[in-house]
């Protein structure tokens, strides 16, 4: 069995994780809508995720919506003590399974009721809100009234911990000025570097930084390159792109999702790949790549 130890460790709000993780997105159905087509394959994946050491599980309750979730709670309540589930609000779904802004006071509340409810949990460990000022990507805008309301939630003891996706530095800083941020999830990868310095900030302060879409937005010319690298190396692209993101600050913390057993323990191995720097610097290449 992989040692997914090898990977590291780092804190995440006040509990210490393994470094490699697991996103439960792919658990619902196709375009994280409805339910998956195996159910029993996706309790599968979950109880051996956690069987491998996996102490840090990303999710949401608008994933569904509601539907991953209740797997995850089917698959593992009551929870191991040092399981830190991770979930994030402010979007809901339509009849159509489209994502709509829900960062009203009320939406907000619910949301973290509907996740305390389908985790079967008193607390959530960490809540991240997610701004939707643009759905696609950071913007800057104030979430001062969202964060407010979530630290509000926070207060009444609902949460314990609260971090930030899908947001920009300003807002990193703002958002310290309502509460402790303990944890920022954005697009980030080998050709998608803009939180270059905020990933530095961030471990500078003891922060975790949790990136998703590993190998999203790579053009032929950077997907060609990668798998040029992965084939050198024997490995597969989404591997060394996983790795490199581990060698990349102690404070990355990876989500990767599926809903196969067998692609679960591909990621997992990562934890025990480690790349030269000819090949680091060949990455970093095709980072700056046009």
């Amino acid at each position: 069995m992989t040692d997914i130890s090898k990977a590291g460790t780092f804190t995440l709000g006040d509990r210490m994780v393994k470094r490699m993780g697991y996103g439960a997105m792919q658990l619902a159905g196709p375009g994280v809508f409805g339910p998956p087509k195996d159910h029993d394959g996706a309790l599968a994946v979950l109880r051996a995720a956690v069987a491998s050491g996996v102490n840090h599980i990303d999710t949401s309750d608008f994933y569904g919506p509601h539907v991953t979730n209740q797997i995850i709670r089917e698959a593992l309540h009551p929870y191991p003590d040092d399981l830190v589930i991770v979930t994030k609000i402010s979007a809901r779904r339509d009849e159509k399974g489209g994502w709509i802004p829900a960062m009203s006071k009320e939406e907000l509340t619910q949301a973290v009721h509907d996740n305390l409810r389908n985790l079967g949990l008193d607390v959530l460990e960490i809540v991240n809100l997610r701004s939707m000022l643009n759905p696609h990507h950071p913007v800057e805008g104030s979430l001062e009234a969202p964060l407010t309301v979530l630290a509000d939630l926070q207060r009444q003891g609902l949460v314990r911990h609260i971090g930030l996706s899908n947001v920009t530095a300003t807002q990193v800083a703002d958002g310290r000025r309502i509460c402790d941020i303990v944890c920022v999830q954005n697009l980030y990868n080998l050709a998608h570097r803009d939180d270059d310095a905020l990933i530095d900030e961030l471990a500078a302060a003891g922060t975790a930084y949790v990136p998703f879409f590993p190998l999203g937005g790579f053009t032929p010319l950077q997907s060609t390159a990668l798998s040029d690298v992965a084939r050198g190396l024997g490995v597969t692209p989404m591997q060394v792109a996983l790795a490199w993101l581990l060698q990349r600050s102690p404070n990355i913390l990876l989500i990767p999702g599926t809903s196969s057993v067998g692609h679960l323990q591909e990621n997992l191995d990562v934890a025990e790949i480690a790349l030269p720097p000819e090949v680091l610097s060949t990455l970093d290449g095709i980072g700056r790549a046009v």
